[in-house]
């Protein structure tokens, strides 16, 4: 009876000190974030083609366009980051300064217009929030967005989950995104012109003689053509992801996502020309017999997979497939593949190719390829059928040490990308991307 009072004794003891043990133990956890991060970005992007859809799918499609952006990465504490992400993207382009082609005394959809759509900037901020569980398997973000331009304002906000389980090893995400736009419509000159003058001559029509083409007697009257009473576009986005690393040296992860678009999809200022109309021009630019008319709504698929094979050393895989469609009967098939290879511990180049197909939407027919008796109508070569290739390279630098310093950041990697773009009708792109990481 001693001996179990002692047992009792030296058990009630163990397990009080042991609780006691617990209860004031301190357990570490590793902050998300250890420091401020700040990427900087900037894109070069430089095209040209012959199917400008601002003049009807006949024309010089020449954009040049540069998008600085800045992205800093805050820790609020051991769980939670505040991103920032602020950019500016200005363009000159050619195709769309023929909005209104008539400031000059040649007008002509192979000539660039000087005019004041002939350039833009869009500004852009985004505000992201980001949690994480004390066990580092759960994570929840959300965020608010806002960019303006010209003749088009959106907002945004949005969020989403990701859990891990099986050791760190699977993740599932689920990110719900609404974006709800505005529109200024834009118009193409002449139609603007004739609805200011009630479809009498008067405006750019004093200055030019307009020219019949087909019919000598026809007068013309763009009948088809009003103003657009919608000018809001709300887009919905649900996106699904499962990831998992198979084994040591491959990683891989499916994806899904849901869109659907309603109100005005169509782009105001892109012409249309019909195949049962007569031909007016004012020199070489013809005048539009209406503008772009797509569906109110719009319901998009892509499913896609990525696939990462680290090889050896020095080599590693990355590809990344996706296949699309939507109810304006688009179809797509997109393959991308990267090669990684590790020069030295900091220097990496990476050989990359992408391959693009595409079957055209039922709405697109090409330069007076519609009839004025369609209910909706596009020449934007964006939605006709045709393949593309993308091939470039890239040279990355990386120092874990941040032994760099400017200011009180360490410079973290440096990321230098080109690529070159063909496009089966005609559009050709070269692209440059430059991006370095500090950290505090």
């Amino acid at each position: 009876m001693k001996n179990i009072s002692i047992i009792v004794f030296v058990f009630f003891t163990t397990l009080s000190f042991s609780q006691e043990k617990d209860s004031t133990e301190v357990v570490y956890k590793k902050r998300v974030l250890e420091s401020i991060e700040v990427d900087f970005l900037m894109s070069y992007y430089k095209q040209d083609g012959i199917h400008s859809a601002v003049s009807g799918g006949n024309g010089m499609e020449e954009l040049t366009n540069i998008t600085p952006t800045f992205v800093v990465a805050i820790p609020l504490n051991d769980d939670d980051v505040l991103t920032v992400d602020a950019g500016i993207s200005a363009y000159s382009s050619a195709s769309s300064g023929n909005i209104n082609p008539f400031d000059s005394n040649t007008p002509s959809p192979w000539q660039a217009s000087s005019g004041a759509s002939a350039q833009d900037v869009l500004t852009s901020l985004v505000l992201n929030y980001s949690h994480s569980s004390d066990d580092r398997n759960t994570i929840w973000n959300g965020h608010v967005s806002g960019s303006i331009e010209y003749d088009y304002a959106s907002v945004g906000f949005g969020g989403g989950v990701s859990k891990l389980f099986n050791g760190k090893n699977s993740e599932v995400s689920v990110n719900a995104n609404v974006y709800l736009d505005t529109w200024r419509p834009i118009y193409p000159k002449e139609l603007q012109d004739f609805v200011d003058y009630n479809g009498m001559n008067g405006g750019i029509y004093d200055d030019f003689v307009i020219t019949p083409g087909q019919i000598s007697s026809e007068i013309y009257n763009p009948s088809n053509f009003k103003e657009h009473d919608q000018k809001n576009r709300n887009s919905f986005a649900l996106s699904l992801t499962f990831s998992q690393v198979v084994t040591k040296k491959i990683q891989g992860s499916i994806f899904m996502d849901v869109l659907y678009q309603n109100g005005l999809l169509s782009t105001p200022y892109q012409r249309v020309y019909f195949a049962d109309r007569g031909d007016f021009f004012i020199n070489e630019f013809q005048l539009a017999d209406d503008i772009e008319r797509l569906p109110d709504n719009r319901f998009k698929l892509p499913i896609g997979t990525r696939w990462n094979f680290y090889l050896n050393e020095k080599f590693t895989l990355r590809t990344y497939y996706r296949y699309y469609f939507d109810d304006w009967d688009i179809s797509s098939h997109t393959f991308n593949i990267e090669i990684p290879y590790k020069l030295t511990d900091k220097f990496t180049v990476i050989p990359m190719f992408r391959y693009y197909s595409q079957q055209q939407s039922k709405y697109f027919a090409p330069y007076e390829g519609h009839t004025s008796t369609e209910a909706f109508y596009t020449s934007d070569y964006d939605l006709s059928t045709f393949t593309a290739n993308q091939y470039g390279f890239g040279l990355g630098y990386t120092d874990i040490f941040t032994n760099t310093k400017i200011w009180k950041f360490g410079l973290k990697n440096i990321d230098f990308r080109f690529n070159h773009y063909d496009r089966s009708d005609g559009l050709s792109a070269n692209i440059f991307t430059f991006g370095v990481k500090f950290v505090q």
